[in-house]
């Protein structure tokens, strides 16, 4: 499926992914709510590493740190949203299973960088049979652990371990909960129906358990970010889920990523037009391990939003994976540079 995805753009992209939604039990039907408003990139842009298509010096990024690694547990989801950057669905198993003697061997292979953090991210990763055992492994090893979830069935079935788990090591376990949008409607266009209750109720189990939660949420095209910060303050205190929306690490809001329209390209020049820095951005502080279809073992890339392009991919081993990356797709310019986001806590 996602090297389907892969060879198709645009329209013909946005085809591949309806079809697979259509496959899904109560995907949604319609476009994305948070749908990119843009002219179509040009084919002349990101198309090399290091020169942008005006001729300037690309940016690129060193790794700093190794502040966290990330594991893709797999891209199968119970949901198949409007727009997925990683197209999971219920049918898509294009990054296979995690298993957890990999992610030892990596646990194993960065213990001397003293990383502080281990995310596990999908798909949905509660949905890999061996999510509660990666988990453990990372703590029992003084790790921090954040957990990629939509909080509904597959979360749920691991209740009794995760409480387990939150008892032996607090809040050194958080569980990061995709809630797309404040509003029922707008996260059930993207989500598909019937997302919403069930994703509450989880929340406000682990919420009433007393495990640390964070949530990740979008804004709507014109919603600012005091007032999409205050509507989900309303809608947690409602809910009686204890988070705290004003810190930006327990409500990360994600700007919106679309790979076709068009995005300014990074030049070296940028950082001090911006007045950022590259060790602002995720592939200056982390990785992600990725066990792709097909592929014999994992393999190390250099951020979670690009598991399949061969551009980012850095080698069998993290210590291969500390090189520079250049910031060679429309994700790097609208997710990281522009949009000033992160995936890790």
């Amino acid at each position: 499926m996602a090297e389907e995805v892969g060879r198709v753009a645009g329209k013909d992209k946005a085809r591949v992914l309806m079809a697979t939604r259509a496959k899904s039990r109560n995907a949604p039907t319609g476009s994305s709510p948070f749908e990119v408003e843009a002219e179509r990139l040009g084919r002349e842009k990101f198309a090399d590493p290091n020169v942008t298509a005006d001729g300037n010096a690309r940016a690129s990024v060193a790794l700093r740190e190794l502040h966290t690694l990330w594991f893709a547990t797999g891209t199968l989801c119970n949901l198949a949203c409007a727009n997925c950057y990683i197209e999971s669905s219920p049918t898509n198993d294009a990054l296979i299973y995690m298993s957890a003697a990999h992610v030892a061997r990596f646990l194993d292979e960065i213990a001397p960088r003293r990383s502080r953090e281990i995310g596990f991210t999908g798909g949905e990763p509660f949905m890999n049979p061996e999510i509660i055992a990666m988990t453990e492994d990372a703590l029992s090893r003084g790790h921090e652990v954040l957990v990629l979830s939509n909080a509904m069935k597959p979360m749920r079935r691991h209740e009794a371990a995760l409480l387990r788990l939150r008892e032996t090591y607090g809040n050194k376990l958080t569980i990061r909960v995709s809630i797309d949008h404040h509003t029922q409607a707008v996260h059930e266009a993207e989500r598909g129906p019937m997302s919403w209750q069930p994703m509450l109720e989880g929340m406000r189990w682990l919420s009433a358990n007393g495990f640390s939660v964070a949530a990740a949420g979008r804004r709507l095209g014109g919603e600012t970010d005091e007032a999409a910060r205050n509507s989900y303050r309303l809608l947690f205190e409602t809910e009686a889920i204890a988070l705290d929306v004003d810190d930006p690490a327990r409500l990360v809001l994600f700007p919106e990523m679309d790979a076709s329209a068009d995005v300014p390209e990074i030049t070296t020049d940028c950082w001090g037009i911006l007045k950022k820095s590259p060790d602002d951005v995720m592939c200056s502080n982390s990785r992600m391990v990725v066990h792709r279809k097909g592929e014999a073992a994992p393999r190390v890339v250099a951020c979670t939003l690009l598991p399949y392009d061969p551009g980012f991919d850095l080698g069998d081993t993290v210590d291969e994976a500390d090189r520079s990356v250049p910031l060679n797709h429309p994700h790097c310019a609208r997710f990281c540079v522009l949009g000033g986001a992160s995936c890790s806590g």
